[in-house]
């Protein structure tokens, strides 16, 4: 069975923890003991608190919220699921961006009292930056309204016109009521002018996602193993993890910033040689010739449509509570290579109201900007566009070893891509 990876999102209490418990309610997921304890707490409205099965913070608990990004897994029998159950507060927007990175789609859970807020719109937004291709829209609560199909219809189209200014290229709309398990599993009659799948038969029937697999071959160095045992006096070979693409025994490869040339003489994967192996799986790498190979450095196919670059735009969302201001020394961390780098500009700010990009000087917590980062060493990076494994980093702060911010590569400025034949730097 494929594997579908998604998030709920939307604004604070619109039911994302409540859809979830339901999912894993209904489709009997749910553990005995745990199913057990569920039923002895207090109940709402009359049925089992389901949010309860996501929200396992005390802090949680106690304010009826979501803080923490908390990860479900379930199965049917057509799929294998993982469930990413996002915090609805604007101040936890960067818990948010984390849960997203991963997701292949979005559910955005909007009240059908409420229509869509601004934090659907801040979320929607999120989505589509970090390169999620297929959204649910999920009017919860229907139950509250009457089931009124024009409540639906009037929620659908206002969202219609968010999904155009973003251009996401695939939005679902389906009625619910999480609570009461109307078009969850399986479809409802209190909804009987909706016609479409339920919830989870749709997540069923999504298409099976292959972009890791299917992109340009990458491979980032995360550990040189050097035995020097009397059994492998002279074994060299470089682990992690493919980030997308194939690669097989004898392609000629490029070690990157270097520029290096070789060729894999072996891949071994679960300590066993294979001839070819692809993303998302954890190998090593073995090479005909003996080469200066660090943590952090890169090796791809030569031909590859790759660029080193010491000076990037990137599309990054502040997650510090004190402000971004440009001249900000810190740390760019790309899987597994660190470099010093500086904010050299914020070049706008992203209007979440209007989706607009405007001037700014700084960046306070949340905010969506562009910067452009100076870094001390070079990167070896692709846009986010083009692939989201290698064009995703994180800004850390070079004291603390603290988060400040996700960000997605843009464009690299003065790079080059490796050329074949006595390429150097």
């Amino acid at each position: 069975m494929d594997l579908l990876r998604f998030i709920t999102c939307g604004s604070v209490d619109d039911g994302k923890s409540t859809l979830i418990g339901r999912l894993l309610y209904d489709s009997d997921s749910v553990s005995l003991d745990v199913l057990a304890a569920l039923e002895n707490r207090p109940t709402v409205h009359g049925t089992v608190d389901l949010a309860l099965l996501t929200d396992g913070l005390r802090a949680e608990r106690e304010q009826g919220i979501t803080i923490d990004v908390a990860y479900k897994y379930f199965t049917t029998p057509r799929r294998k699921f993982i469930i990413t159950d996002a915090p609805g507060h604007v101040q936890y927007t960067r818990n948010m961006v984390t849960g997203a990175s991963t997701a292949d789609l979005a559910i955005v859970l909007v009240d059908a009292r409420q229509g869509v807020v601004e934090q659907t719109r801040r979320h929607s937004l999120i989505a589509s930056l970090v390169g999620i291709r297929h959204f649910v829209l999920a009017v919860n609560k229907m139950d509250l309204v009457g089931n009124e199909q024009a409540v639906f219809d009037q929620i659908v189209a206002d969202y219609a016109a968010v999904a155009d200014q973003l251009k996401l290229p695939q939005v679902t709309a389906i009625p619910i009521s999480a609570l009461l398990g109307d078009n969850i599993v399986t479809r409802s009659k209190n909804l009987s002018w909706y016609t479409g799948p339920s919830l989870l038969e749709h997540l069923e029937s999504v298409p099976a996602f292959e972009e890791a697999t299917m992109g340009e071959p990458r491979f980032q160095v995360q550990f040189v193993i050097r035995p020097q045992t009397d059994d492998y006096p002279d074994y060299r070979g470089y682990a992690g993890r493919i980030q997308s693409g194939e690669y097989r025994r004898g392609d000629r490869v490029y070690i990157l910033p270097s520029g290096q040339e070789s060729v894999i003489e072996a891949i071994e994967v679960d300590q066993r040689e294979v001839e070819s192996a692809a993303a998302p799986q954890a190998v090593v790498l073995r090479l005909t010739d003996d080469v200066d190979i660090s943590r952090g450095d890169s090796i791809v196919p030569v031909g590859s449509q790759i660029h080193v670059a010491k000076e990037v735009e990137a599309t990054i969302c502040w997650m510090d509570e004190r402000p971004l201001w440009p001249g900000r020394k810190l740390l760019v961390q790309h899987h597994s290579a660190v470099v010093k780098a500086v904010v050299a500009a914020i070049t706008y700010k992203v209007n979440v109201r209007t989706f607009g990009r405007a001037a700014t000087e700084s960046a306070q917590l949340n905010d969506i900007v562009g910067i452009r980062l100076k870094t001390a060493a070079p990167l070896v990076v692709d846009s986010y566009q083009h692939n989201r494994a290698t064009g995703a980093f994180i800004l850390v702060d070079e004291l603390s070893g603290d988060t400040l911010a996700a960000g997605m590569v843009e464009a690299m400025q003065n790079s080059f891509v490796p050329e074949p034949l006595g390429f150097t730097i």
